[in-house]
């Protein structure tokens, strides 16, 4: 009843473990088993390991969740050796998060990724560019095309962009990435934003900004998803500020075909299952046989 098709790999359900608050399964395998999940997204990869950043990675403001991160991960490699076979021993569909400094960097790690089990790279091209200053990929239109038309000719997995919402024009964005090579897309990525610590009287984080996520962009990454339904014809994955059933009937009722649900992890472990449960139980009042019938609706 709930299962989706995306580009061909059938998902039990639309719900997605968003990348950056999942980690690779392990911790929430405790909780409940994964392989319920439609699919996982992996925590951000980058080629080579990396630390991340220094002071406070993480601060809840008002319904939502700031974070500074900075891609700490255990490198493509490190997680094809150590943490794929985790997943592989799972009946999941494996979305790896992909990200860069440098196109080359792009590249590399999709020939390294290539060559394994996963079924999608999702191109997180929110990473900064640094040839150009540390402007991320996704913000104009010109070096996001360049990145994804030199992904799409490397990779061999179905590819999914995964969409800035600092970009200049989110659906010129979108339209620019399908036409560059894109299969899918999923969106959105954290808004960039503030917090000040009033007492020491300077920013919260050493990075000075952070990505915002959480129920409060929800409203606006729904906003997103439907205008860039609009203008595309591939899937689409919702994510911002889902922790509900609710909330991912809407994203698919704007035309998502899933969502990905990042924040409400740190909420509740198991909020995917509710959720899952939560859909399954409303397709049954309203005699919805398949998430097609209600997918882009409005």
């Amino acid at each position: 009843m709930t299962k989706v098709d995306i580009l061909g790999v059938e998902l039990k359900n639309p719900i997605i473990a968003a990348s950056g608050t999942f980690g690779f399964g392990r911790e929430f395998d405790e909780y409940f088993p994964i392989e319920k999940l439609g699919a996982i997204s992996t925590k951000g990869l980058t080629l080579n390991k990396r630390e991340g950043n220094k002071g406070i990675r993480i601060y809840e403001t008002a319904s939502g969740l700031m974070n500074s991160i900075g891609l700490q991960n255990p490198g493509v490699k490190g997680f094809i050796e150590d943490d794929l076979p985790f997943l592989e021993d799972k009946d999941v569909v494996i979305l790896a998060n992909l990200g860069g400094s440098t196109i080359d960097e792009y590249l590399e790690g999709i020939e390294l990724l290539n060559n394994t089990s996963i079924d999608f790279i999702e191109l997180n091209i929110s990473c900064p560019n640094v040839k150009e200053g540390g402007m991320a990929f996704g913000i104009k239109c010109s070096t996001a095309e360049l990145v994804v038309s030199e992904a799409k000719k490397v990779s061999k997995k179905p590819l999914i962009v995964k969409l800035s919402p600092n970009a200049e024009n989110i659906q010129e964005m979108a339209y620019s990435c399908v036409e560059a090579g894109a299969d899918g897309l999923s969106l959105v990525n954290t808004f960039n934003a503030l917090a000040i610590d009033i007492y020491k009287r300077k920013p919260v984080f050493e990075n000075v900004t952070a990505g915002l996520s959480g129920p409060c962009i929800k409203p606006i990454a729904l906003r997103m998803v439907y205008e860039v339904s609009k203008v595309v014809n591939v899937p689409i994955i919702g994510i911002g500020g889902i922790i509900s059933w609710k909330d991912a009937i809407e994203f698919i009722m704007a035309g998502a075909t899933a969502v990905q649900v990042g924040s409400g992890n740190f909420i509740k472990p198991d909020i995917t299952m509710d959720i899952i449960n939560g859909i399954e139980d409303y397709m049954r009042q309203e005699g919805i046989k398949s998430l097609e019938e209600i997918r882009g609706i409005i």
